[in-house]
């Protein structure tokens, strides 16, 4: 990937709409450049933007380390005007920003923001079906365990039983054989995010009997309902 900047100001010159993109960052708030769209919107929007092939290569040669319009250009083999259209979709959108140095970044927070959006609307229309029409232990459930990750765990320790049943029902087939080291794995995808760590959530499943554990193996029990010792 070229990484030559020296030329960059010649480039410009010669070419103002790339240099009219690469300048961009330097714009003021009040300019008028769009600002990334809501989340939500902007995640039903992504197919479309990646949908031209200008956008995808003069993103990919971003996401490489092209910091101006000019190594875009060079790299992703746009003309000055397609490089220009392009990164102005993709900073409109958000996906691209202005780093430390100024230099052209991939704006990863704001892909992590949407996946998080998405994942949600996602789940949404599941837990809307479900409503109404489930028992307390579901209900219960709903409460702690969101998008499937665990919020937190009850204090009462009913609630507590019914929450880790359902994580172990969900995570464990019954009589498996598990290492530590992948019950820790799944377990922390639980855990993302949430106020319990997965050495915690380890440690209830045992103690509640939804787990057995012996030479560092993990299994859980055919009848994983019964209570163990809290």
């Amino acid at each position: 990937m070229p990484n030559d900047r020296a030329d960059s100001s010649s480039y410009a010159s010669q070419n103002p709409e790339a240099s009219e993109a690469s300048g961009a960052s330097d714009s003021s708030p009040s300019s008028s450049s769009s600002s990334p769209s809501s989340p939500s919107s902007a995640s039903a929007a992504l197919p479309a933007l990646f949908a031209e092939e200008s956008r995808v290569r003069a993103f990919a040669a971003v996401a490489l380390g092209a910091g101006d319009a000019a190594e875009v250009a060079r790299a992703a083999g746009l003309s000055a005007k397609e490089t220009a259209g392009a990164l102005r979709r993709l900073r409109e959108q958000g996906v691209v920003t202005s780093g430390d140095d100024g230099g052209l970044v991939v704006a990863h927070d704001r892909f992590r923001e949407l996946a998080r959006v998405g994942r949600t609307a996602s789940e949404a229309p599941r837990d809307a079906a479900a409503v109404g029409d489930q028992g307390p232990g579901d209900m219960i459930v709903r409460t702690f365990v969101r998008n499937g990750r665990l919020v937190r765990l009850p204090a009462r320790w009913t609630r507590k039983k019914v929450v880790l049943r359902h994580i172990a029902e969900q995570t464990f087939a019954p009589g498996v054989e598990y290492p530590e080291r992948t019950v820790d794995e799944k377990l922390r995808a639980w855990c993302e995010d949430g106020e319990v760590d997965h050495v915690t959530l380890r440690r209830h499943l045992v103690d509640f009997g939804h787990l057995r554990r012996s030479d560092g193996i993990y299994v859980r029990p055919a009848d994983s309902a019964r209570t163990g010792t809290a």
